[in-house]
């Protein structure tokens, strides 16, 4: 790559993209001598990009936390909207938004000072969602996720506290291998130390997770999808309902009243809705909010609901 703009923004993705490169590696993927490498190291740096550098035979570069947000990027109200918005995209339950947002919170937080990283905090604590998740399903600290998805991405072994149903606290050692989320839920899938086998950990009852120090090895995962297998291992506990309904009404509105918690889809003269919820109620709620007729596909047993429910209306607002 001739070009050192482009290979100054290459270079800059390479090292957000991973905690830790070797000189010769950072050189091979640039193609570039390790000379030219350094050259552009130190551009990145007079640009204000906090790069770290590692002496000797192993030696390398990251990209560590800095004391002033990158120039060229964001300024600091910008990558606080961003941050809370990423942390509310977390929640969502459009296909593949929950991940895809959390990749992207891990990479903003990796380089966010200390003061902006205090003022995410503060706002998110002030601020109340209307379309918070129901009162059954806890909430997962936006830092415990973070730190998890970056010990994900760097291999990291990880230590933390994990509080089972009905049992006391315990203290585990685990390699991580993938996050993910169902419903609107978060779990951890990784190599359990203690057990010496593969566990499944909800997020909510995780607390005070903290990198080792430790880089393992990738083992073998006994399944071709994390998804599938976080489903198949916490069976009857995730209690998914997926419901499918027609509303006669345009997918923007609907989309605008519902909030993230549903897939909607243009239909031409109304749109089709897809929610993940935890209970019927849920479900039938956020169909009565979109203030339009609708047609319930599945599950059958909603249908049943909203005529138990259409009765005690209607017993309320007689006479």
């Amino acid at each position: 790559m001739s070009d050192p703009g482009a290979r100054t923004l290459r270079l800059l993705s390479l090292l957000q993209a991973r905690r830790y490169w070797s000189g010769a590696d950072l050189a091979g993927r640039l193609g570039v001598s390790v000379r030219t490498l350094r050259r552009d190291v130190d551009r990145l740096r007079e640009l204000g990009y906090p790069v770290s550098a590692s002496r000797g035979v192993d030696g390398g570069y990251a990209l560590a936390p800095g004391a002033a947000l990158p120039p060229l990027v964001l300024d600091d109200d910008e990558a606080v909207a961003l941050a809370l918005g990423l942390q509310a995209a977390a929640g969502s339950a459009v296909a593949g938004m929950a991940e895809t947002s959390v990749r992207a919170l891990a990479k903003v937080v990796q380089v966010m000072p200390a003061r902006l990283r205090r003022r995410v905090e503060a706002l998110r604590s002030a601020t109340v969602s209307g379309w918070g998740p129901a009162p059954a399903v806890a909430a997962v600290d936006p830092a415990v996720l973070t730190t998890v998805a970056l010990a994900c991405r760097d291999a990291e072994r990880t230590a933390f506290g994990y509080t089972p149903p009905g049992r006391e606290r315990t203290e585990r050692t685990v390699d991580p291998h993938r996050l993910v989320s169902l419903g609107r839920r978060w779990y951890l899938v990784g190599w359990d130390l203690d057990r010496g086998d593969w566990r499944v950990f909800r997020l909510d009852r995780l607390d005070a997770p903290r990198g080792t120090g430790a880089v393992f090895a990738p083992r073998r995962f006994p399944a071709e999808d994390a998804a599938a297998y976080v489903r198949e291992r916490v069976g009857g506990a995730w209690g998914r309902l997926v419901v499918e309904a027609e509303v006669a009404a345009p997918a923007k509105r609907v989309r605008d009243r519902i909030g993230p918690w549903a897939t909607v889809t243009d239909d031409g003269a109304g749109c089709r809705v897809q929610i993940e919820a935890d209970d019927l109620d849920w479900a039938a709620a956020a169909l009565g909010l979109t203030g339009a007729p609708f047609t319930v596909r599945s599950p059958p047993e909603l249908k049943d609901h909203l005529r138990d429910l259409a009765a005690r209306y209607a017993a309320a607002g007689a006479p």
